[in-house]
């Protein structure tokens, strides 16, 4: 009987503490290579996933989304074989209740499943998706408890000047001055549609941005850039030059990754 691919999507979360981001590295370790490893062993074909994006190394993700395919339509004995194996084969359809929560026993606790589901054939993880959220937080007094997972300042940050300049940001679409050199990038327009700082306690800020795509390493140089202005180092009319003047050198510097999360990817 031949075969026919079904694509199904894995919606799930990460702590990328010791990871080198999603994407596979040949030296180090990966979220998606770790995913695959794993469904690979269940499934007991060769899988190769494709996320919605692509989180750098110590960057988090409440949120994010893959795709994989799957060959289908095959015998009901190959079928109950499966079943009785406790493994999942090329059948007429995978049980993704059962296959999510396999994986979930066979995976890192640092990485979770929320849940598998059968889609379209077109629909594409990265290229159907329609808008990605990142937050990034910034804590102004030590605690224990969040220290993998904010970035701790010792300035006084002007943060209402940061929502003044974080609103300029929705004005433009080409973000060259935000992007990482030396990448292959075919375009720096990105379409910002939310740009904010949100207080959560006296203690504690994040920065909330939501966009079509994201540029290499965008985020974490558009925080580093507001917290100049937050220090008075930097002008709301000089924040404004750095995005018209496009260059990646007159922007501020890369924030540190581990305060930076994938909190949402739509479709």
């Amino acid at each position: 009987m031949l075969l026919t691919k079904v694509r199904y999507f894995i919606h799930l979360a990460y702590d990328g503490t010791r990871y080198h981001g999603w994407q596979i590295q040949p030296n180090g370790e990966s979220v998606e290579g770790t995913i695959e490893r794993c469904l690979t062993t269940l499934l007991r074909e060769p899988i190769d996933i494709v996320g919605a994006g692509r989180t750098d190394a110590g960057v988090h993700s409440r949120h994010m989304v893959a795709h994989f395919d799957f060959p289908q339509n095959v015998t009901a004995e190959a079928i109950a074989e499966g079943t009785a194996a406790g493994e999942c084969t090329a059948a007429e359809t995978i049980d993704c209740k059962q296959l999510a929560y396999r994986l979930n026993r066979m995976l890192p606790p640092d990485i979770a499943i929320y849940r598998i589901e059968p889609v379209a054939d077109d629909m594409h993880a990265r290229f159907s998706a329609t808008s990605r959220t990142y937050h990034y937080y910034i804590v102004t007094q030590r605690t224990p408890f969040n220290r993998q997972y904010a970035w701790l300042t010792h300035f006084d940050l002007d943060f209402p000047l940061m929502n003044e300049a974080a609103k300029i940001i929705m004005e433009y679409k080409d973000f060259a001055c935000f992007c990482k050199s030396h990448t292959d990038v075919k375009t720096t327009l990105c379409d910002v549609t939310e740009a904010q700082w949100i207080q959560t306690s006296p203690t504690e800020w994040y920065f909330r941005i939501k966009a079509n795509r994201f540029l290499r390493n965008m985020v974490r140089a558009v925080v580093g850039t507001l917290v100049e202005v937050g220090r008075h180092r930097m002008t709301l009319d000089e924040f404004r030059q750095v995005i018209e003047g496009k260059k990646r050198t007159k922007a501020g510097e890369s924030m540190p990754g581990n305060a930076l999360f994938l909190e949402d990817v739509g479709y």
